[in-house]
Parts: structure tokens; sequence; C-alpha cells
């Protein structure tokens, strides 16, 4: 089992500053623009005091290599972004959420398909808002083997 600890949960609104790649491995580029950006405003100094979120965008499709990343992490008003990070406001929505054990990078396909069967067989409805990966930061790196994650499926109700 690549997941644990399905729960419901309601997001609450979030003031977001984030990033976008489109390549063959756009979490990694992704997460580089981000890092570069965020490591100097001291957003990234203390782990869990700002929130990662990610998701595909676009997914990956037949018949390409390339697929789209974009990754946001949580700001107050007072952070001033440059470049090409973007700012949005995200109005949050309810979700069930399940942790994906460090390191299951690797396998974040398996663990995606085990909460969708997991909802499948259970009372929740789903919801068009958007699907989400909580990135927990421990790493100054981005790197598949510590990578831990909260998985998001919206739902609604």
């Amino acid at each position: 089992m690549k997941i644990t600890d399905i729960q419901e949960k309601k997001l609450d609104p979030i003031h977001i500053a984030g990033t976008h790649a489109y390549s063959e491995s756009p979490e990694t580029d992704a997460w580089n623009k981000l890092y570069a950006w965020a490591k100097p405003l001291g957003l990234l100094n203390t782990p869990g005091s700002h929130r990662i979120f990610g998701f595909n965008n676009p997914n990956p499709s037949a018949g390409s290599t390339k697929y789209g990343y974009e990754f946001w992490i949580t700001i107050g008003p007072e952070i001033h972004v440059s470049g090409d990070i973007i700012v949005k406001d995200f109005p949050g929505g309810r979700y069930l959420t399940a942790k994906c054990k460090p390191g299951c990078g690797e396998d974040i396909a398996l663990a995606w398909n085990e909460l969708a069967e997991w909802f499948e067989n259970s009372k929740y409805k789903h919801a068009n808002h958007q699907w989400l990966e909580e990135h927990i930061y421990t790493e100054p790196v981005y790197t598949i083997e510590y990578l831990e994650l909260i998985l998001y499926l919206p739902v609604s109700g």
C-alpha cells in the first residue's frame, strides 16, 4: 500500500505564488524555479511554515514525453513577486486526503490509483475543483527519494 490515513478535510482559501514548467521533467523544472525565487526570500527556511502544493498542468498525454506541472507556495500579502512567478488566490474546497509515504514519488500514479479506488467504494461524490499534491518540504532539493506527499482528491457536499 502506497497511501495511509485517508481523511475528509476542508482546505481553506489560500494566497499563493507559483511556477509552471512544461517538459519531460516538469516537477523538477518547476521546483527549481520555485526554489530559486522562494529560498532567498526565506520562505523555505522553516519547513512547514509555507505550504507547498503541486499538480499536473496539463496532464501527460499518450504519445508525448512532455507534460506540465505547477507548484504553489502559500504567501502573505507582504510578499512581492518577480519574473515569471504568478500570484493567485485559490478558493480551497472539500477534499479526501491521503498520505503518500516518503519516497513514494516513483509510485505516485499507484498512490493516486489507490485513493481513486478507495473513493469509488465510498459515500463521496467527485467535485470539479483542483486536484492537488501537498509536498511536505524537508529537503532543500526536490528529489524523488525524499518526496512525501498528501494527495487531495476533490469531493462535493
